[in-house]
């Protein structure tokens, strides 16, 4: 079985005690290449610095800025500098928060993606209307550069859909990563022609059976499967695999759990999903 682990933090300091090894692991499982997530301007660089050492193909960044970080984002016309928390570490400073100038020099220099970027009203880590611009200026910047737009959203559905859908001629193609919403709002996505990410929140009982029924829906060129490792364990593995940390090499248990809900072969299902990152992300299977 031949996977492409959509997303995955590969660059969050839970894994720098054994990186590489995790990296081992997710590549003897199948998971190759893989897409490392960017929600940072300083983690988009280290994803890409992390790719660019190693063989080429086997590794892709996404550069953006997620909304958590939104606070700190300085807007189309700042200047660099700054500081910013990353993703996986809300106190952590970013010593590259440097707005649009910053963030368009590490997409050309090699980004898959624009994102991880969008709306989370959950947590609120950044208040909405922060959040609000810094999310319109990567849709800007990602139609400026005709690339593919790799979103978060989180109990923020209407605002997020209504920016998505006024920029959504001028996107290339947009992923609602991590979706775990519900079927209006899976409805209204496949509208927008876009793909739709799977992760472990499916194999949750608790809070993603609802998903089950719902992945019958997506059309199977617009399914891609992710992890969004370290977090979203699956819950129906034991929790002694690990130690409860999530991690790449289990995007195989999450391809299996989703082809028994589709009544799908797992092998034709990794194939299908493996050729829709690559046309998503534009990359090469090497």
């Amino acid at each position: 079985m031949q996977l492409i682990d959509a997303g995955v933090n590969l660059m969050d300091s839970v894994f720098d005690p054994d990186r590489e090894a995790v990296a081992a692991a997710a590549a003897a499982a199948g998971g190759s290449p893989r897409v490392i997530t960017g929600s940072s301007p300083a983690s988009s660089a280290a994803a890409l610095a992390f790719a660019e050492a190693r063989e080429p193909g086997l590794f892709y960044a996404t550069a953006g800025v997620h909304p958590h970080n939104a606070r700190f984002w300085k807007g189309r016309s700042a200047a660099k500098g700054g500081t910013a928390p990353d993703d996986g570490n809300a106190g952590a400073a970013d010593p590259a928060s440097g707005g649009i100038a910053e963030l368009r020099r590490l997409a050309l220099r090699g980004a898959a993606a624009i994102g991880e970027c969008g709306l989370d009203y959950n947590r609120m880590f950044s208040p909405p209307g922060s959040q609000r611009r810094c999310f319109e200026d990567q849709l800007e910047l990602a139609a400026e550069l005709a690339m593919p737009l790799f979103l978060h959203e989180r109990d923020a559905f209407e605002d997020l859909y209504a920016l998505l859908k006024k920029y959504r001629p001028r996107i290339s193609a947009a992923l609602v990563h991590c979706f775990t919403g519900t079927e209006r709002e899976l409805d209204a996505y496949l509208g927008l022609d876009c793909y739709i990410g799977i992760t472990g929140w499916i194999c949750d009982e608790r809070r993603g059976a609802h998903l089950v029924p719902l992945v019958k829906k997506i059309p199977p060129d617009r399914l891609l499967l992710e992890t969004d490792a370290p977090y979203l364990f699956p819950r129906n593995l034991p929790r002694g695999r690990g130690k409860g940390r999530n991690e790449p090499r289990h995007l195989p248990h999450i391809a299996g759990f989703v082809a028994r809900a589709l009544d799908r072969d797992p092998e034709t299902l990794a194939a299908e999903t493996f050729r829709n990152s690559l046309a998503f992300f534009r990359i090469r299977a090497e």
